[in-house]
């Protein structure tokens, strides 16, 4: 004989099952979009909305920007710039502050940015607080393709219970995502090892035996060209592994991340950029990459009052520099962001430096030959 349970105890299962078939594909190596635009779809299928984005907030670059949309247009959204004060906007500080999903339909130019309401026709508004374990990431707008509606108990409790399961989700998978960095950078200092062990003690050697003041004789001649033979080899088939990351199309530019980060609130952000100076089109990823992590150590380890950002080329390279002061004693200041955006330099026979020129203040700097930068 079966004992019937009260449907309450099952009452978060098919979410929980729409969560798990849309996300079961996915991988570390999944776009942040198609990642988003999955819990964007769930959100739909699981509720009455027809449209749901979700925004969230980037604290180095000092930006939100839309992460997945699901009915509506991502382009469109990327595009209409407004992003910086959306966080900010009163609804969605309702939303955050108070933990709450909050319902708009009166107004709603007063409750977003305006451009956002008349470009997608929104007449009555819903915005979900995307946070959890007391950390607010950003927020979940919906709404049913236009046209006013009331939200009941039931789907508002339900939307805050997808808005606290997506963060959760989302924490998990950058923590995963995380792991797999750390797997990547061990993998690259292993690599750094073997090549110093096995070619730089071979040339180290060979460089030894030229320098001697007698001339070679045939046995130490043949064995010079057989070490170098040897560490060519092991450099040869050490480079041939995968541990060099594909550069991902950013969608932006370094002129354009910098003209938002002059215009952001915050600690005041100079730029010195030469006019005649161009940033090499195959370092574009690498320099925003640098400067976001340089970015995400000012705010970690900082309270500046200026961020200095200086672009520079000559004949033989392209530089890319971000100092700031107010770090605090004892910061440390460089973290794993940085160390792998080194190993990436090197990929472009580049280098990443940083460190403390003086007390208080720090300093990274990215160097790339331009002649490597021009070939690839």
């Amino acid at each position: 004989m079966s004992v019937e349970r009260p449907p309450s105890l099952f009452a978060g299962v098919e979410p929980l099952e729409v969560f798990v078939e849309l996300l079961a594909e996915l991988d570390t190596e999944t776009s942040s979009t198609d990642f988003y635009d999955r819990i964007c779809e769930a959100i739909c299928r699981l509720t009455t909305m027809r449209r749901a984005a979700i925004f969230m907030a980037d604290a180095a670059r000092r930006r939100v920007h839309v992460v997945g949309a699901h009915g509506t247009s991502f382009r469109q959204l990327m595009t209409l710039q407004p992003t910086p004060t959306l966080l900010s906007a009163p609804i969605a500080q309702r939303a955050l502050l108070g933990d709450e999903v909050v319902v708009v339909n009166e107004d709603i130019e007063d409750q977003v940015p305006r451009e956002y309401a008349e470009l997608f026709g929104i007449t009555t508004l819903v915005c979900t607080p995307l946070s959890a374990a007391g950390r607010a990431y950003g927020v979940i707008c919906a709404d049913r393709g236009g046209g006013r509606f009331e939200l009941n108990a039931g789907e508002r409790h339900l939307l805050w219970t997808l808005g606290k399961t997506a963060a959760l989700v989302a924490t998990a998978r950058n923590a995963t995502r995380q792991e797999e960095r750390n797997r990547r950078l061990g993998e690259r200092l292993e690599l750094a090892r073997e090549i110093h062990e096995r070619v730089m003690q071979r040339l180290f050697g060979v460089t030894l035996a030229l320098s001697a003041s007698k001339p070679l004789d045939t046995a130490e001649r043949d064995r010079c060209r057989v070490e170098m033979q040897e560490a060519l080899s092991d450099l040869r088939s050490a480079l041939e592994r995968p541990h060099a990351p594909v550069a991902q199309e950013t969608g932006t530019t370094l002129a354009l991340e910098l003209a938002h980060l002059v215009q952001a609130p915050g600690p005041q952000v100079r730029v010195d950029w030469p006019e005649a100076v161009k940033v090499p089109p195959e370092v574009e990823p690498l320099a925003q990459s640098v400067l976001a992590e340089a970015l995400r150590n000012v705010a970690k380890h900082a309270r500046p009052e200026v961020v200095e950002v200086s672009v520079a080329s000559d004949e033989d390279t392209f530089s890319l520099e971000i100092r700031n002061d107010g770090v605090a004693p004892g910061a440390r200041g460089a973290g794993m962001g940085l160390r792998l955006a080194a190993f990436e330099a090197l990929q472009h026979g580049g280098v990443v430096d940083f460190g403390a020129p003086e007390a208080a203040r720090w300093r990274v700097r990215l160097v790339v030959p331009r002649s490597v930068a021009s070939h690839e």
